[in-house]
C-alpha cells in the first residue's frame, strides 16, 4: 500500500512538477531545458562501462571534484555520469568537469522514468551525494543489480526527525542502498538509529578540496579591481533574507572605507540585491562590469557563477551565508582553505562539525546575527595580526581533515560491480 500510495502521489505531483519548472524557468530558462531527460528519455548512450555519480546543485556539485578525478584516475575504461536537479548545479558542473564527463537531469522518481534513465546508461554504480535518496530511484536500481552508495552522506537532527515521522517509506529507500558513507560519527549515528545498514564514516571530502590556480589569479586580479588598500568583505552564498539584514548592518556601521561584496547564491536574484542595495543608498557595482570599483562604491554584487572561490581570495574576512538566518549555512571550507578568517551565524547545522571544528580551532567565530557578524568583520579587518593568526589557522583546520576522498574511493572499491557480472 505505501508503495501504490508513493506511486499515486508521484503521478498526482508530475504535472505540477511541470508547471514548477515553466514557472522557474521565468528567471532561469535552464530548468525546460533537456526535457525529456526529466522523464528518463534523450538521446541512446554509448554502451560502455559508467559510474553515475549524483549531485543535486551547485554545492554537491563542487563537492563532486575531488571524487570525480579520483574516479578518473582509478578508473580510466570507465566513463561518468554526473547528474544534477538544478540548472544552477548542471552549470557549474559544465564549468568544473567541461566535456570529460556525461551530464544529465536526474529523472523524475517515477518508475518508467527511472527504469528509461537506467536502460538508456546501465551504470556500474551510483553515487549519490549527501541526502538525496528517492525510494523508487534506488528500488529499481537494487532491482537491476546497480549498486548505489550514499557518499559523503550527512543527515542532521532536524532531517533525522523528519524521516522517523515515515518509517515505512524511509526503511524502503535506505533498505535499498548498498551502503553509506558518512562525513561523521554523529550522521552514521543517525542514519544507523533510522535502520539503515552498512554505515561507516569516511570524512567530508570537502575538505580535499584543491584550490586552482585559476582562481588564485582571478582573486588577485579582483581584489586589484576593488582596491588594494580597502578592507573587503565578502558575504558568500547568500540567500534570501539575509542581503537586506546585512546591508541593514552596513548602513548603519562606520566603516566608510570598507567594500561589501554580496555573492547571493541563487543567479535568478543578482537583480534584486542590487536593487535591494540601491534602494538602502548605495552606490553599486556589479561584478558583471568588469571594472575598477572606485571608493564611492560601498557594495559590489557578485552576478557570477563559478567563481566563489575567486571572490574569497580577494577576501580580507569572509561571511558564510545561509547561516544568517534558518538555512543550514553554506559551505564554510573554501573560504578556509584559502587562508581567510570566517564569520558563521547561528544556524550552520548543514556543516554542524566543520562549523564547530573551525570556531575550535580559531579560524572562525559565531555571530548572532547579521549586525554582529559585521562588526566582528570591522575589529578584524583593523586587526592585521589576528586575521593573519587565523588565516593561518584555517588553513592547517582543512589540512588536518584532508583524505576522506582516499577513504570514500577504498570503501566505495568493492561495490563497483565487474561490468561481465551485470
Amino acid at each position: 500500500m505505501m508503495r501504490l500510495a508513493y506511486a499515486l502521489a508521484w503521478l498526482v505531483a508530475a504535472p505540477l512538477a511541470l508547471v514548477r519548472l515553466a514557472w522557474r524557468a521565468r528567471r532561469q530558462p535552464g530548468y525546460l531545458a533537456h526535457l525529456a531527460e526529466r522523464f528518463g528519455g534523450g538521446p541512446p548512450a554509448p554502451d560502455v562501462p559508467r559510474i553515475w555519480v549524483h549531485a543535486v546543485s551547485v554545492g554537491e556539485t563542487r563537492a563532486a571534484a575531488p571524487l570525480v578525478a579520483a574516479l578518473a584516475r582509478r578508473y580510466p575504461g570507465h566513463r561518468i555520469l554526473v547528474t544534477h536537479m538544478t540548472p544552477t548545479g548542471r552549470a557549474v558542473g559544465g564549468e568544473l568537469f567541461g566535456d570529460t564527463v556525461e551530464r544529465a537531469w536526474l529523472p523524475y522518481d517515477l518508475g518508467f522514468a527511472v527504469r528509461r534513465f537506467l536502460a538508456r546508461y546501465r551504470p556500474q554504480l551510483g553515487i549519490v551525494l549527501e541526502t538525496e535518496i528517492w525510494p523508487r530511484l534506488l528500488e529499481e536500481c537494487a532491482r537491476a543489480n546497480i549498486p548505489v552508495a550514499l557518499a559523503n552522506a550527512r543527515l542532521s537532527e532536524r532531517s533525522a526527525r523528519r524521516y522517523a515521522r515515515f518509517p515505512s517509506l524511509t526503511g524502503w529507500a535506505l533498505g535499498n542502498l548498498a551502503g553509506i558513507a558518512a562525513q561523521t560519527e554523529a550522521d552514521a549515528r543517525r542514519f544507523t538509529e533510522l535502520g539503515a545498514r552498512e554505515v561507516t564514516v569516511t570524512g567530508n571530502v570537502k575538505f580535499d578540496l584543491e584550490v586552482p590556480d585559476a582562481m588564485v589569479e582571478l582573486g588577485a586580479d579582483f581584489r586589484a579591481r576593488f582596491g588594494i588598500d580597502r578592507p573587503v568583505w565578502v558575504a558568500g552564498s547568500t540567500r534570501e533574507g539575509e542581503e537586506a539584514l546585512l546591508l541593514d548592518a552596513f548602513a548603519a556601521l562606520d566603516a566608510p572605507d570598507a567594500l561589501l561584496v554580496i555573492v547571493p547564491r541563487h543567479p535568478q536574484r543578482f537583480d534584486a540585491v542590487a536593487a535591494l542595495a540601491a534602494g538602502r543608498g548605495f552606490e553599486v557595482a556589479r561584478r558583471s562590469e568588469q571594472r575598477d570599483v572606485p571608493a564611492s562604491v560601498r557594495v559590489l554584487v557578485g552576478d557570477s557563477m563559478g567563481e566563489m572561490l575567486a571572490y574569497y581570495a580577494a577576501a580580507d574576512v569572509v561571511v558564510v551565508g545561509g547561516s544568517l538566518l534558518a538555512f543550514g549555512g553554506q559551505n564554510l571550507i573554501e573560504a578556509c582553505a584559502l587562508g581567510r578568517p570566517v564569520i558563521v551565524g547561528p544556524h550552520t547545522y548543514n556543516f554542524e562539525e566543520a562549523s564547530a571544528g573551525a570556531i575550535a580551532a580559531g579560524a572562525a567565530l559565531r555571530a548572532g546575527d547579521a549586525a554582529e557578524a559585521l562588526r566582528l568583520a570591522a575589529l578584524l579587518a583593523g586587526d592585521a595580526t589576528r586575521r593573519g593568526a587565523m588565516g593561518e589557522k584555517a588553513r592547517a583546520f582543512v589540512q588536518a581533515h584532508r583524505g576522506a576522498v582516499d577513504r570514500l574511493m577504498a570503501w566505495l572499491g568493492p561495490r563497483l560491480r565487474p561490468r561481465a557480472a551485470r
